[in-house]
């Protein structure tokens, strides 16, 4: 495998120089305010947290007004059409407040801007976009923006090359119970229907120290759980010198002070090892949950998902891990209508469903993207089919987890608190599973901290309790 390149500290130093440039910029007049939008995946979120890291660095304060702000930034998320079309038309609505606000920016960032057509699209149908940019240019946002402010004119800025691993971008965090750590980037399984290699590149991945060190830092600030994200986690490590793995990894973060509960996200079943799994068992931080995305339940889908498993290697999958971690949480990841799809390769993935028992599954109507396999395989499967399909595996799904959360009425829960919840008097917080928990209270300085909680009815999929002293 091709080794993965950096960016050059001089290269991040120009990127200082250019964002301390943008602070005298806009140091003259009244603070600016930025709205950053945030489409897609917990690597996408992860991202607008060094964005508003650079923002924040570069004098600017955030609103979630766009009238307030003299900066509109778009990250996008390229997975399903209905997110690309739903960041169309809402670039579009901002035609008339850049009519009447000339020097507001308006920008697109993230997986869209990988597309070479949609760039074309920007370009001749949004010309009152001012800056575009893709993942592999993000650290690259305070050169694109000081240019777009001086000038006065769009900048582009996207390379198709396979991006480098950028250290030292800023990240600007809104809480500090939890947080992100990316420890790749990309992917190079090319399942049939994602787009994702072609937006997000090839499989890149932080060296160990760095990724250590940023926990570190965390856990000096107080945070108290950190999710390792990556498209693929148990890829990580098989383009970098050293010999180290997914597994090395985890245990490294597992010995580390201060951080409490340890999460990741995403893993591919083909790539889960035992190595994988005894250590994490032998993990005293990680958390009893497991997201393993199985997509179908039919292995002739499977095999034209190109996902390299069967259906009998992913339920011998599952049994590993619950042999040695009984009461691990599993979370999914399942496509309805993939093309071709017949009724019976869906009552597998139904059968599946109910014989894993999974405390949460994330399902995907599947969404045609130019460019991947799957997009010149005929569609069988009409509109009206996928969403009845849709209703029934949800209708199975939400008694699956009514079922699991009776499981746990009347008893007490360990509870990590994250803050207030929605409505007033409530707090919010999560179980070592990651089931959410509310329950009555207004002391907010209980945020971070661990509690006992007595579980005393359901909602869906989130608890309901009192305090216990």
């Amino acid at each position: 495998m091709k080794k993965t390149q950096t960016v050059t500290r001089e290269e991040m130093a120009a990127q200082r120089a250019f964002s301390q440039k943008v602070k005298e910029l806009v140091a003259a007049g009244k603070r600016p305010l930025a709205m950053v939008v945030t489409y897609g995946c917990q690597q996408n979120e992860n991202d607008s947290e060094r964005i508003k890291g650079m923002l924040a660095e570069m004098g600017y304060g955030f609103t979630e007004d766009k009238e307030a702000a003299s900066l509109i930034l778009f990250n996008t998320c390229a997975v399903r059409e209905g997110a690309e079309l739903r960041v169309l038309g809402n670039i579009g609505a901002l035609k008339h407040l850049k009519a009447k606000k000339p020097e507001l920016l308006i920008g697109i960032c993230g997986c869209m801007m990988q597309q070479d057509e949609m760039i074309k699209t920007i370009q001749s149908k949004y010309r009152h976009v001012s800056i575009v940019f893709g993942t592999h240019t993000l650290y690259r946002f305070p050169e694109i923006l000081f240019h777009a402010l001086s000038e006065r004119q769009a900048v582009i800025d996207v390379e198709n090359i396979g991006g480098k691993i950028a250290e030292d971008i800023p990240v600007y965090r809104e809480g500090d119970v939890k947080a992100w750590v990316s420890i790749m980037y990309g992917c190079n399984n090319f399942c049939t229907y994602c787009i994702v290699p072609y937006v997000r590149g090839r499989e890149r991945s932080r060296k160990p120290e760095d990724i250590l060190a940023e926990i570190r830092e965390l856990a000096a600030r107080g945070v108290k759980e950190i999710t390792l994200l990556g498209q693929n986690v148990n890829s990580y490590g098989k383009d970098l010198e050293e010999p180290v793995d997914f597994a090395d990894l985890l245990k490294q973060a597992d010995s580390l002070a201060g951080i409490r509960r340890i999460r990741f996200m995403t893993s591919h079943p083909k790539d889960v090892t035992d190595k994988l799994i005894d250590t994490m068992a032998s993990c005293e931080k990680l958390c009893s949950q497991l997201h393993l995305p199985f997509q179908a339940g039919s292995d002739r889908i499977l095999k034209l998902m190109n996902r390299k498993y069967t259906r009998e290697d992913y339920l011998k999958l599952i049994q590993k891990v619950r042999k040695k971690m009984p009461d691990t949480a599993f979370t999914t990841d399942v496509i309805v209508g993939f093309p071709g799809e017949t009724a019976e390769d869906f009552q597998e993935t139904l059968s599946l469903l109910e014989t894993v028992r999974f405390d949460g599954v994330y399902s995907f109507i599947y969404s045609k993207r130019e460019g991947t396999r799957a997009a010149a395989m005929p569609d069988h499967v009409t509109h009206a089919q996928k969403t009845a399909r849709m209703a029934r595996m949800l209708e199975i799904q939400d008694g699956i987890v009514a079922e699991l959360c009776s499981s746990l009425l009347g008893t007490s829960q360990r509870v990590l608190v994250e803050g207030p919840g929605r409505e007033a008097g409530i707090m919010t917080g999560r179980l070592d599973n990651n089931m959410i928990v509310e329950f009555p209270c207004t002391d907010e300085s209980l945020a971070g901290t661990f509690c006992t909680v007595h579980i005393g009815a359901a909602k869906g999929a989130v608890l309901k309790g009192a305090l216990e002293a």
